[in-house]
């Protein structure tokens, strides 16, 4: 197949899943164009079969807010056109899903025209924060109702878009995924650890966009408790609006020096693999990505029980979940696994199990494939 996979190309799990998707497909042989405004940030080098468009947005003096929907949908049409592409993949419906569909009318109506069939995947905020403002409300549902094929990435994602959004859509659930050749512990894993912590130290670690969902400060609370009562490293990773609250907090705690902020990383899979615990106290996720990388690397989640995670972490067998805000818990949890190498090895061969089982690529790329000829053969 020739796809055209578009979504945000920045630092978040939207993008993350885009590009693996589109990496995935074009090793199995399919034809993947990728349409946006940069180039996504996991397609680091050039690969056989991945191709990239970048989309323009031309800067009047007119426009407050240059109007990259509309470019992004001349593009998509272009790129369609000049590559036959079978079908357009939209990650996030805002805007491009709305962009997808202007490509799709535009291409019908030209003199010999073509069909232009496109899905849209929903990841979250598309639809828990942005959609549901009623400037955005009208405009997503009713592109949403015009896509070809709705997949979202957990069972809570796609109830709640059907009850708040009343869409008369079918939404197939096809789970976020992870490589699990690529995510794991190698032999490495422990000289690399070396380089953050001694021995006698554990290695917590935290992995986001830094944006206030995610309660980094909650992150840095939790730190503080479990490094009083033991010898520990916290890696952060990533970047993004908090990370100043976050390091000034560390500051005051007294724990600044054991709080390794390392940016954002390409070979994310490396620092995972060398940590013991993943704390992600998020306020909501729709999936909780960070997690299930985590997972596969041996690394046991301490998450909150919000939206999709519950569908991830198994709580006292692969990980252990706690309410929003409750950070005593989650630290408590995290102590007491950190001071028990048995159950810790345990949770953590249970948890790169539960990753292998139901969200290795090798589960969930075929459910893609299959989906998209449904919606080609529709």
């Amino acid at each position: 197949m020739k796809l055209g996979i578009t979504c945000y190309p920045t630092y978040g799990g939207s993008g993350v899943v885009a590009t693996e998707l589109g990496l995935e497909l074009a090793q199995r042989g399919h034809q993947i164009h990728f349409i946006s405004y940069s180039q996504p940030i996991r397609l680091t080098a050039p690969q056989p079969n991945i191709h990239y468009h970048e989309v323009e947005v031309s800067r009047y003096p007119l426009f407050d807010y240059p109007p990259y929907d509309l470019a992004l949908a001349t593009r998509m049409a272009e790129v369609a056109e000049l590559y036959d592409l079978d079908l357009l993949h939209v990650h996030y419906a805002i805007p491009h899903s709305v962009s997808a569909m202007l490509a799709k009318q535009m291409l019908a109506a030209k003199p010999r025209g073509r069909r232009l069939p496109f899905v849209t995947t929903l990841h979250g905020t598309d639809i828990t924060l942005v959609g549901l403002d009623r400037s955005y409300l009208p405009i997503t549902r009713f592109s949403i109702e015009q896509s070809d094929g709705v997949t979202a990435i957990s069972s809570y994602l796609r109830d709640r878009t059907l009850r708040e959004f009343d869409i008369a859509n079918l939404i197939e659930v096809i789970y976020n995924f992870v490589n699990c050749d690529t995510y794991c512990r190698d032999q490495g894993s422990q000289e690399r650890r070396l380089e953050y912590a001694r021995p006698d130290e554990k290695i917590l670690v935290h992995l986001s966009n830094f944006r206030p969902v995610k309660r980094l400060t909650d992150v840095i609370e939790i730190f503080e408790r479990v490094h009083k009562q033991l010898r520990s490293k916290l890696l952060l990773i990533g970047d993004g609006p908090d990370r100043s609250q976050a390091e000034w907090l560390a500051v005051q705690k007294g724990i600044h020096d054991d709080v390794v902020f390392l940016g954002k990383q390409d070979r994310v899979n490396e620092k995972l693999a060398i940590a013991d615990v993943m704390l992600l106290p998020s306020q909501l996720e729709s999936f909780g990505l960070a997690a299930l990388e985590a997972m596969a690397c041996e690394v046991v989640p301490i998450a909150t029980n919000v939206g999709g995670v519950p569908e991830v972490v198994e709580h006292g067998k692969n990980g252990f979940l706690a309410n929003v805000g409750d950070v005593d818990t989650m630290a408590r949890y995290a102590i007491e696994l950190l001071n028990n190498e048995s159950q810790l090895r345990q949770m953590a061969r249970a948890a790169r199990c539960a990753a292998q089982a139901r969200f290795c690529t090798t589960k969930i790329i075929p459910q893609y494939e299959r989906f998209y000829r449904r919606v080609l053969a529709s």
